[in-house]
């Protein structure tokens, strides 16, 4: 049996989260299916798009995500201060954007006088209202229950669109981070769907890389804040350039299958994080079904674990092998 979502994911462990949700038995339904001729692409858009629009509404960070035939990716950054510097007249307007409210929130969002206990009891709601805008298993709820509404209106039919839970992997680290964003931002790259990640369509790196091109980061996704130093801005702990330079590299390694030889000049990041390059394209090609629900060094791994009451980590001996420091004398 499953655990509930909300043992797998603790802001004490980490504010890093990937989450795949997949339609249901595979079909492709947001893709062109070889068997029936019938092409669905238009609705990867509907996906990206409302990705992105929910992100401008929760106080939750895109750092990477790929939108694919049959299901779709995403690594989320869980801003808790940001909810917390919420006015309450920020929570309920964003909740309005998201669903009807109550009757009193209404009347708030009209400019309506309330009395005390009406303010005290807007004020209680609206605590939960919060909490719900940086959680995620709110914000995959959100995106999938519209986008199987609009499916569903447009094959005029009823029933389930995507599996019943979408699976979500805590990354607990910076090499835990760097190895699910380029996993993720690669995907199609692996499923031949594209061939550089520039022209990798509805995906985070194709917009990062056009951003770049004119000497900026995109607006709607989290950025790229530089190496981790002791006054770092809120944003990914590493290098823009330098992160361009090992997706880049890594696509080009599976472009020419270099299962053997690795060339001898390697992104330099590989050398900061100290993980082995033939550890890193394996990773890039196996990271989802490698690891389960806790992914970064085996230390990590096992404290998460004392601290969630869990007695094991699936994938600890890999996160041992492919993700923990090398041990130095």
């Amino acid at each position: 049996m499953g655990l509930p979502r909300k043992s797998l994911i603790s802001l004490e462990a980490t504010p890093y989260y990937h989450c795949v949700s997949r339609c249901v038995r595979r079909a492709f339904l947001c893709g062109r299916d070889e068997r029936t001729g019938r092409c669905f692409e238009h609705r990867r858009q509907w996906i990206e798009d409302r990705l992105l629009e929910l992100a401008e509404i929760f106080a939750l960070d895109i750092c990477a995500y790929a939108v694919m035939s049959n299901h779709y990716h995403v690594v989320l950054h869980i801003n808790a201060a940001q909810a917390e510097a919420w006015t309450l007249r920020e929570v309920v307007d964003r909740w309005h954007q998201l669903c009807k409210g109550s009757p009193l929130s209404q009347r708030f969002a009209r400019n309506e006088a309330l009395n005390a206990t009406e303010l005290t009891r807007l004020e209680e709601v609206a605590t939960e209202w919060r909490a719900r805008l940086m959680d995620i298993s709110w914000f995959m709820r959100m995106l999938n229950e519209s986008i199987a509404k609009q499916a569903n209106q447009e094959d005029g039919c009823t029933g389930r669109f995507w599996e019943g839970r979408f699976k979500s992997q805590a990354l607990l680290d910076e090499r835990a981070l760097a190895a699910c964003m380029a996993y993720v931002d690669l995907n199609p790259i692996r499923a031949k769907m594209a061939d550089t990640p520039e022209t990798a369509d509805h995906t985070s790196i194709q917009r990062r890389i056009s951003a770049a091109q004119d000497g900026k980061q995109p607006q709607r996704l989290f950025p790229f804040a530089g190496n981790p130093r002791e006054s770092i801005p809120v944003g990914l702990p590493f290098q823009l350039q330098d992160y361009l330079e090992l997706v880049d590299w890594s696509g080009r390694c599976f472009r020419e299958d270099k299962r053997g030889a690795i060339d001898e000049q390697l992104p330099p990041i590989l050398e900061r994080l100290q993980i082995d390059p033939r550890h890193w394209l394996y990773l890039n090609r196996n990271f989802e079904s490698r690891f389960k629900s806790l992914v970064g060094a085996a230390h990590s791994a096992r404290s998460v674990c004392e601290q969630l009451g869990k007695r094991w980590a699936h994938g600890i001996r890999d996160c041992e092998r492919y993700l923990s420091p090398p041990i130095t004398s």
